[in-house]
């Protein structure tokens, strides 16, 4: 401590010294001037202490006890005064952002929409520096910016998608429309522009806010695993979706009840994935509450509006649908109708009003007996049906895949008849005489059983030798035309034309390559037949039909795609997993019977031709010559030629048959190659040789022939087809190549 120098302070330290010296011996209360003079103010009651002086307290060892409800009270005080940056109008952050806690400044976009490549679906209108002194800057719209993570992985097609998707549920396409159809075609995509306009919904609006809380994604059970696996592969544990794919009738209940009672910005589960069948039983759950957005996979599924699906989801309160389809059109424009109608309710009117002011002029103008009056009516009333029906349907075909996936080759293969089917096939026409039916102009149960006998037994005899050895209608006594001693217990490849073919196609197949192949059939009885000719042949398979549970569909597609897996063939139902299964571990394919219905056939033979196949991929469709089969064919042909009308817009579809000819559904042509082939009028072959171009210079006369190539075994490009010409088969194919298409010779 620092001391005066001066000798009147020297002078008082030596006194007080001396003093101490004195304590020591004999201690006094000091008597300095200054106690005297307190002392004489203290007894004359003034004081002259100066008022900024405080007393001091005494201090103890002891704490001040306080009472308990006194310290609380103080504590809560204290936490209950908010924390004020001082500085003197401050607005800015606080700092670290706490969980609740608006953020206070100007609105901004939740990614920036200025990055390179950044996807933008909307963005606010330019306002002028007048206009923009007038705004409230809380209510200004701000731009809607996909999210990174998904627009780095879109491709172009696929980024012209989601934009439409996001116009069209957002009311900006059709005022007052919030639905549209997805109807790209199998393997562009489409369940990825769904995931990330779902998204981008959840997360976003001009608003500054989510657009919608929860989401509903219905498909076929097949398919819920399937989505489930899509959204944690493009979002990366970002979003946690509900998935129902089995469970007990409570406890489906229970969890349907947790989803429709979440509400808030930040949603725990704002997903729910869920099968057509379960979203019926359960139906009444979830129309207790609203969702934002309803997704319908595999959409052709609702194209009749009677049935009780369609019901179950028109009845959900949901203001935007979306529909997925790759085939919007599958029979007729009534279905079409239903599927636009469920979307954007009322903009082509009621069900009559459709079918009399679109539906019948279409058709009578499509018919091969049409007149010219009705032809032009016809194209007039298409004309104003795509109008209407562009504005909330987006439509790209697989020409585009042509350029990230290798080239396919679709061949259809017509087999002739073996000795034993075609005797049996005449037997059978002689004696049921469906056609007889035809005639009079109806179709009864039986005429449809036929339908079905005469389907199985082109595939092979051994699917009707039951109702040969009970002698039903039409196989009285066709027993004897079997061979003697035929058990049904194996399989003879020899008395089936297909399967003969087919067998020959696994055989050089697996000699030649380390190519797999899928085969598929709309029978399970045929399913059996081709279990017994891999077992005979020893080849490794697995099978997917509609007895199998949906988790183990998911592990053995998985498992079958994976390269170091042993399995040489996968079997297929079509009926049970023709829809959106991706089986790029084989690249060929075997349609073994066809479809009445083309989009079966069409969704069944894209299972190869996807998104992550390497090889080139062969496609073959085999029919029996001259027999229902090519009939059938035929009439996938004219659904297919209205379906290019309508969806796909081409104008130069040929009118393929007349609808009068169903009536030859059961006549045998044993002399000819090809009925369908003779039935387009091929003006490519001359003596059953192609010629390119026609004889004539002009184009192709039929949608049909566009593509096709006639073929003996010189013209035969595949070499496990020109294997097969030693089956002594008659091949005629037709033949497309997305390499032809893109002019590549």
């Amino acid at each position: 401590q620092r001391r005066s120098l001066a000798p009147s302070q020297l002078a008082k330290r030596k006194a007080g010294d001396e003093d101490e010296e004195e304590e020591e011996e004999d201690w006094q209360p000091p008597t300095g001037r200054k106690r005297q003079k307190a002392a004489a103010e203290t007894e004359s009651g003034e004081c002259y202490r100066s008022p900024f002086r405080k007393p001091l307290a005494q201090l103890t060892n002891r704490p001040h006890c306080l009472d308990s409800s006194q310290h609380e009270a103080f504590i809560r005080s204290i936490l209950s005064k908010p924390f004020k940056v001082p500085i003197p109008n401050y607005k800015g952050p606080l700092g670290l952002r706490s969980l609740g806690v608006k953020r206070a400044g100007l609105r901004a976009p939740l990614h920036d929409p200025f990055e390179e490549g950044a996807l933008v679906l909307y963005e606010p209108p330019v306002l002028s520096a007048h206009d923009q002194l007038k705004i409230d800057k809380d209510k200004a719209p701000v731009h809607v910016v996909v999210d990174p993570v998904l627009s780095r992985v879109l491709r172009p097609h696929q980024r012209e998608g989601v934009k439409f998707l996001w116009d069209c549920v957002t009311s900006r396409r059709i005022p007052g429309s919030h639905g549209c159809i997805m109807a790209d075609e199998m393997g562009l995509g489409k369940t990825l522009q769904c995931i990330t306009l779902m998204w981008t919904l959840l997360r976003q609006s001009p608003d500054c806010k989510p657009e919608i809380e929860k989401a509903v994604v219905v498909s076929p059970s097949s398919l819920v695993r399937n989505w489930y696996n899509e959204v944690e592969k493009w979002l990366g544990g970002r979003i946690q979706p509900l998935a129902i794919d089995g469970g007990s009738k409570e406890e489906i209940d229970r969890k349907l009840a947790g989803f429709m009672s979440q509400h808030g910005l930040r949603v725990p589960s704002p997903i729910l994935i869920i099968s057509y069948e379960t979203f019926r039983l359960h139906a009444e759950v979830l129309q207790k509450g609203s969702v934002g957005l309803v997704i319908c996979d595999e959409g052709h599924r609702l194209k009749n509006s009677e049935n009780q699906t369609y019901q179950a989801l028109n009845s959900l309160n949901t203001p935007r649908r979306v529909l997925i389809s790759g085939t919007p059109i599958q029979n007729d424009l009534l279905e079409y109708f239903s599927l636009v109608h469920f979307v954007n309710s009322g903009i082509l009117g009621t069900a009559q009003e459709f079918k009399r002011h679109f539906e019948m002029p279409i058709l009578k103008g499509r018919d091969a007996d049409a007149s010219e009056a009705e032809r032009h009516k016809g194209e007039e009333r298409l004309k104003e049906l795509i109008s209407i029906v562009n504005r909330c349907l987006i439509r790209r075909t697989s020409d585009i895949l042509s350029k990230y996936l290798p080239v396919k080759i679709e061949q259809v293969v017509c087999c002739r008849l073996t000795p034993l089917q075609t005797e049996l096939y005449k037997n059978f026409l002689k004696q049921a005489k469906p056609v007889e039916e035809l005639k009079e102009g109806k179709i009864s149960v039986s005429s449809l059983s036929s339908i079905t006998s005469l389907k199985k037994l082109c595939n092979h005899p051994a699917l009707i030798y039951d109702k040969c050895v009970e002698e039903e209608e039409g196989f009285m006594g066709a027993l004897s035309l079997f061979p003697s001693g035929y058990s049904t217990k194996s399989v003879e490849p020899q008395l089936s034309g297909k399967m003969l073919v087919l067998d020959y196609i696994l055989a050089v197949t697996k000699s030649t390559s380390n190519d797999k192949v899928v085969l598929v059939s709309n029978y399970t009885q045929t399913l059996d037949l081709f279990e017994k000719l891999c077992r005979s042949r020893r080849y490794l398979y697995v099978r997917l039909d509609g007895t199998m549970s949906i988790k183990k569909r998911a592990k053995i597609v998985e498992r079958f795609n994976s390269p170091s897996s042993p399995e040489f063939i996968f079997m297929l139902s079509s009926k049970a997993g023709g829809c959106g299964l991706n089986l790029i571990g084989a690249n060929r394919l075997v349609m073994f019977d066809p479809d009445w219905n083309p989009a079966n056939d069409e969704q069944a033979m894209a299972r190869v031709w996807r998104d992550g196949q390497k090889k080139m991929c062969y496609i073959y469709r085999l029919l029996s010559t001259g027999t229902i089969e090519e009939k059938i064919f035929q009439r996938q042909t004219h659904k297919k030629a209205l379906s290019s009308c309508v969806v796909d817009e081409e104008q130069d579809v040929e009118r393929h048959f007349s609808l009068g000819e169903l009536k030859e559904l059961f006549t045998l042509n044993e002399t000819t190659t090809s009925d369908t082939h003779d039935k387009i009028k091929c003006r490519r072959c001359v003596n059953g040789h192609q010629v390119r171009p026609p004889p004539d210079g002009s184009d192709c006369t039929s949608d049909l022939s566009q593509w096709h190539h006639c073929a003996d075994k010189r013209g035969l490009q595949d070499s496990v087809l020109k294997a097969a010409w030693d089956a002594a088969v008659t091949f005629t194919f037709h033949h497309h190549s997305h390499e032809e298409q893109r002019g590549i010779p």
